[in-house]
């Protein structure tokens, strides 16, 4: 496999008031916490204190979710004043769970719990995300007149449609994937209806339920429990989720961990959180306390058992006994989870050591004996091992032959599938859809089913959409590294100016420590134990590391690798700094390492400086000053075309400033009328239109384009072209299309703009250094292809 490159951040020449604003939010810092804000593209001094203190930033009311969230509210008075039966509709990860304990105590405070409200959350080893027919029937079984989902629901719509026909009404709260039009709902509130800028955009799902729950204290009346209290679930959650940690998500987290500490307090508010927090042997005042603690262990209840429904119970119950005993019983399944973990990752490395890996680009494995709850993590571990997008899946079939068989016709092929670097999986696995029963995702992750008799077809044809996209040329796992220090820098004093930024998340990561030509002493490794003493059979390596800045080492651990990894000479190393409450000591957490070649400086790569980023309107004072840039006006929905822009910069020797508008927030439905409009003006006018002017009009790219004179011609227009541009003629049919026919002709190029805005997104809040990334992997290909 090809080596990973090593990513260097380079030092920048920082303004002197933008250092002095850095300064005044702690004594004695030393220039390393003001590199690392400035990386993260906060640069304007007004900026630095609101990033670092909580109490200086204003959070976003909730309702700025506008009617959504007034319907919402205005339901749920209705349901309070009629003393309906209400039902929360979770989901089985640790988003989805803290989400549904959000809504449990929240709307708890106005409605009896187990009489008149109530949860349910799917089985993550026989169900899928989401709502379903069986589930929303056994609710109505139970006389329930509403149900609030969290996390979940948006695209729902067969599911949607049936609770409507029950007389059931629905309340959607989630993040994820919007429908082309809304949703036969009372209210969906989800986030990604804002602008990517917005300070409510990136909210996951428990702080969605929490902003419902924050309308509902500012609208009825006495609740017995402060709002603050739900906070340090809303922590858990946003971390847990991994989403994008600015505006009221980044304020929601920090004031989250402030009272998640507080569970290690006598008689604590949570005595279930307390009693996770003991057997992590964490504090509470960190956001990995949740990463590398907590989250782990709430995901692995459903991962273990299927039903998280007692995670619910363990988040919330004030029955201490009844809270020990199910944490117990959380951490006994994280411990199997591990286990289960190392055994189908050493199960799939030997699967690969039988495969030809120079003609593989993505790895799909399938084994009806893996454990579906365990799959995601695994696929992340391989593909980040060994540089490719990885897909893991689970069969029904018996016996491994039967994988790769195309007798076994119904069995289905089910997992997750994780990408690497910045490869977006969810458009490769999109062009397969034809070949799948089931996906859903986002650029970095997704979940997938398909015939077994199809896994061959599949596995062929991702490759070679691969192959077509990236060339033949191996794409090389990224390690970044945000600054370069010394052993004896290691410590409290750079450990303070890190911690200034916490909580880190997506946008803001955990930052990555070069440490140039070190070596390592006192090296062992162990199997870690579980809370009962019993060895789990999950490795972690031990060691001092030591360079020539000092003669004192300073501790480590490299999780999951053996002592035998580490080399006896001297080396380059990449890790990240942390303090281990449990032994009370500063230490490293190894990442990565590499060979040191003589005494030379580490040939670390330097990210594309020739890429100038111009979103959200920075840098644009000037354009033209810098050598008269190239410039993408419009916002891509490929890596292909956003590939094409690099080569033609490369081609006329120019920078490339990324300098496109937020993407069209307008509904897909708004758009078909658009286009039918000028397709009605330009048959009554005569007039042309160029290609330019219709995406500009419409807001959409090519593709979405001519789908949408297809569909313009299903319905009666001729479309044909010229030099002056488009001419859209109307040529009656016999015969009108009903509502159904037109409905159908018209899903297509709904689907089609829904899919390119969701690209688009990405597009725009994709970080630089990925963006710079790929250009580098662009400009060596083209080097490569010259010689």
């Amino acid at each position: 496999m090809p080596e990973p490159q090593w990513q260097v951040q380079p030092v920048a020449e920082l303004p002197t008031a933008f250092v002095q604003a850095v300064n005044q939010c702690g004594a004695g810092l030393s220039g390393y916490a003001a590199q690392l804000l400035w990386q993260r593209g906060i640069q304007d001094p007004e900026q630095v204190a609101g990033f670092v203190n909580p109490d200086l930033y204003q959070p976003t009311s909730p309702f700025e979710f506008g009617q959504e969230m007034h319907r919402a509210v205005e339901r749920l008075r209705q349901a309070y004043e009629q003393e309906e039966a209400i039902a929360i509709w979770g989901d089985f990860d640790a988003d989805g769970i803290t989400a549904t304990a959000v809504l449990w105590d929240g709307l708890g405070q106005f409605f009896p719990q187990d009489k008149q409200l109530t949860y349910f959350i799917p089985n993550r080893l026989t169900e899928s995300h989401g709502l379903s027919v069986h589930g929303i029937d056994a609710l109505a079984a139970q006389n329930c007149r509403l149900i609030v989902t969290c996390d979940t629901g948006s695209t729902n719509l067969p599911e949607l449609e049936y609770a409507k026909s029950l007389g059931i009404d629905v309340i959607v709260t989630d993040h994820h994937t919007l429908p082309s039009d809304r949703p036969p709902v009372t209210a969906i509130i989800n986030p990604r209806y804002f602008p990517p800028e917005h300070p409510l955009a990136h909210l996951s799902g428990v702080a969605v339920s929490y902003k419902l729950i924050e309308a509902l204290y500012q609208t009825l009346p006495n609740p017995d429990r402060l709002l603050e209290g739900l906070l340090d679930l809303v922590a858990i959650g946003l971390i847990a989720d991994l989403v994008q940690l600015t505006g009221d998500c980044r304020y929601l987290a920090q004031r989250g961990i402030e009272q998640l500490q507080k569970n290690t307090q006598a008689a604590p508010a949570r005595p279930g959180i307390a009693r996770l927090l003991e057997l992590c042997k964490r504090s509470g005042d960190r956001p990995t306390d949740i990463s590398f603690g907590i989250g782990p262990r709430i995901n692995a209840i459903s991962r273990i058992h299927g039903d998280a429904r007692f995670g619910v119970e363990l988040l919330t119950s004030q029955d201490a006994e009844r809270c020990r005993y199910l944490a117990e019983e959380t951490e006994l399944a994280n411990a199997r989870r591990k286990a289960l973990q190392k055994d189908l990752l050493q199960q799939v490395t030997a699967r690969l050591a039988q495969i030809d890996l120079s003609t593989t680009s993505v790895i799909v494995l399938a084994d009806p004996q893996w454990p579906v709850g365990v799959l995601g993590l695994v696929a992340g571990q391989i593909a980040q091992t060994y540089g490719r997008p990885t897909i893991l899946l689970t069969t029904e079939s018996t016996d491994l032959e039967a994988v790769t068989s195309v007798t076994s016709e119904g069995a289905i092929a089910r997992g997750s599938a994780r990408s690497v670097n910045q490869i977006d999986l969810y458009q490769l696995v999109k062009e397969q859809s034809h070949l799948l029963t089931s996906f859903g995702g986002h650029p970095y992750a997704a979940g997938l089913s398909l015939t077994v008799q199809n896994l061959p077809l599949f596995t062929e044809a991702i490759n070679r959409q691969f192959r077509q996209q990236f060339g033949n040329e191996s794409i090389s796992a990224i390690i970044r590294a945000d600054l370069t220090v010394t052993v004896a820098e290691l410590g409290k004093d750079l450990f303070r100016e890190i911690k200034l930024l916490e909580p880190y998340g997506m946008g803001n990561l955990i930052p990555r420590l070069l440490l140039l030509n070190c070596w390592f002493r006192n090296v062992r490794n162990q199997n870690i134990k579980d809370w009962k003493g019993r060895k789990i059979r999950y490795i972690k390596t031990e060691f001092d590391i030591c360079d020539d800045s000092t003669n004192q080492s300073f501790p480590g651990i490299w999780w999951e690798h053996y002592r035998d990894e580490i080399p006896p000479e001297r080396c380059d190393a990449i890790a990240e700094l942390d303090y281990n409450t449990y032994k009370k000591r500063y230490e490293i957490r190894l990442i990565a390492l590499r060979p040191r070649i003589g005494d030379s400086p580490i040939n670390a790569t330097v990210l594309a400086n020739w890429i100038l980023d111009w979103r959200q309107g920075k840098n644009l004072q000037g354009l033209e000053l810098d050598n008269n840039p190239l410039k993408i006006t419009h916002c891509p929905s490929s890596w292909t075309e956003m590939q094409s822009w690099f080569r033609r910069a490369l081609q006329e020797n120019r920078k490339l400033a990324i300098a496109y508008l937020p993407p069209s927030q307008q509904q897909p439905s708004q758009i078909w009328q658009q286009l039918v409009g000028i397709a009605k003006y330009l048959s009554r006018t005569g007039q042309t239109a160029t290609r330019k002017q219709l995406h500009e009009k419409l807001g959409i790219g090519d593709r979405s384009l001519q789908i949408g004179f297809k569909c313009l011609k299903a319905l009666g227009f001729e479309v044909t072209s010229s030099d002056q541009g488009f001419q859209i003629t109307w040529q009656p049919t016999e015969g009108a299309l009903s509502d159904q026919q037109t409905t159908q002709v018209t899903a297509q190029f709904l689907s089609a703009v829904q899919e390119e805005q969701f690209h688009q997104q990405y597009f725009y809040e994709i970080p630089l250094p990925v963006i710079q990334s790929v250009a580098q992997q662009t400009e060596r290909l083209g080097q490569a292809q010259a010689v």
